[in-house]
């Protein structure tokens, strides 16, 4: 939240049931999908209210969030064999190569295999190879696994929240 609100923004904190038609309505210009526990299929209408909104507002996913978005564009989650938690984890960003030090906590990963074409996979975990960012540009979906929110670098990820911002803006 804090980052949000650096970036000018006025925030609001949402339950898992507001619906699409209620988040256009408002005239919200973006939609964050936060970190939760557990199993990312079992919350049950996220995929379906996620899918609703892709291409209509930009999308910011973060842990659970990169999930359920994964979820809603035609992927697939599995759980590690052993969960990624703790800090100091090296995560490469493919579009610069810099290898960014970053916060995890989640037992599940979208399967990058599962992924559509036109999803593009952004980070990977040095450490198993598993996938840690995805994003769609046409839609203005963004989403990583691990928390840019914990300014674990302490601010490699902080362009994160500036493109958002971006495109929320109508910048990007």
């Amino acid at each position: 939240l804090r980052r949000l609100v650096a970036e000018g923004f006025e925030v609001r904190v949402l339950p898992p049931s507001t619906s699409a038609d209620e988040l256009s309505t408002e005239k919200y210009s973006g939609v964050v999908l936060s970190n939760g526990p557990g199993d990312p299929s079992a919350v049950a209408g996220a995929r379906e209210l996620i899918a609703d909104l892709v291409g209509h507002m930009p999308i910011l996913g973060i842990c659970m969030g990169c999930q359920l978005l994964g979820l809603a564009l035609g992927g697939r989650t599995v759980k590690l064999p052993f969960g990624h938690h703790g800090g100091n984890r090296p995560v490469r960003e493919l579009s610069t190569g810099k290898v960014l030090v970053t916060a995890q906590n989640h037992n599940y990963v979208v399967e990058e295999s599962s992924l559509p074409r036109e999803v593009e996979v952004t980070h990977i975990n040095l450490t198993d190879g598993t996938l840690e960012g995805l994003s769609l540009p046409r839609a203005g979906v963004e989403a990583v696994q691990f928390h840019p929110e914990a300014s674990p670098g302490p601010n490699d990820s902080i362009g994160l929240f500036e493109r958002f911002a971006d495109r929320c803006r109508g910048n990007e």
